[in-house]
């Protein structure tokens, strides 16, 4: 919205975007601090603000990617992390050819280096794009750094102590969600034109409870 160069925003649009009810919107952004004027709404400068610094984004977060394989590059390249507060400050991996590679800005370095690394850039969350096989290793390995936050994109299923934050980007999975819609957007979709057919044919319409 604040791209469109829209300045104010009602609880029912953010409601809208947002697939909820408008009277969650007001409850959930009241507890931000932030309460929207009767008749005008939000302001949308302002609530974006409110937002990111609730949500930490106030301050600059350094990140270190372990794995610089294709998806690593892709990760490394992207430029988005760093108008969300995400900087980029180390890529490092176990491969001995890509060690002392250039990836945009950055060389790099190897994973035996994370230690001092972590130290000096004072890398606050950790991503790893390695293989599954090794994934668990660089998580052991982030956490002894002294890294609290990790984001893991290896198709592993790891583990990290208590106090450490673990989030998992599984993009097989996701595409199996994204499968099962398009599967039943083809289910409904067969059942309407059929019921069309047969109403075109004088037959009473197909019952969608009957093909279930």
């Amino acid at each position: 919205m604040a791209e469109r160069g829209t300045h104010t925003v009602s609880s029912e649009q953010l409601a809208e975007a947002a697939g909820v009810n408008s009277a969650k919107v007001r409850k959930d952004l009241s507890y931000l601090g932030s309460y929207g004027t009767r008749g005008v709404g939000y302001d949308v400068e302002y609530l974006i603000y409110q937002v990111r610094r609730e949500l930490g984004l106030e301050q600059d977060w350094a990140v270190a990617i372990v794995g610089v394989g294709n998806l690593g590059h892709a990760l490394a390249n992207y430029r988005g992390f760093a108008e969300r507060g995400f900087r980029i400050v180390a890529l490092l991996d176990a491969d001995p050819d890509k060690v002392g590679e250039r990836v945009g800005d950055l060389t790099v370095e190897h994973v035996d280096d994370l230690d001092r690394v972590v130290k000096d850039e004072r890398v606050a969350i950790g991503v790893v794009a390695t293989s599954a096989a090794s994934a668990q290793e660089v998580c052991d390995r982030l956490v002894a750094a002294g890294v609290a936050s990790i984001l893991n994109f290896a198709p592993a299923h790891v583990q990290v102590p208590a106090g450490v934050s673990l989030r998992k980007v599984d993009l097989s999975t996701e595409l199996q969600i994204l499968s099962f819609h398009e599967q039943r957007r083809a289910a409904v979709d067969l059942v309407r034109r059929t019921s069309e057919r047969r109403a075109a044919g004088g037959e009473p319409p197909a019952d969608p409870a009957a093909s279930d």
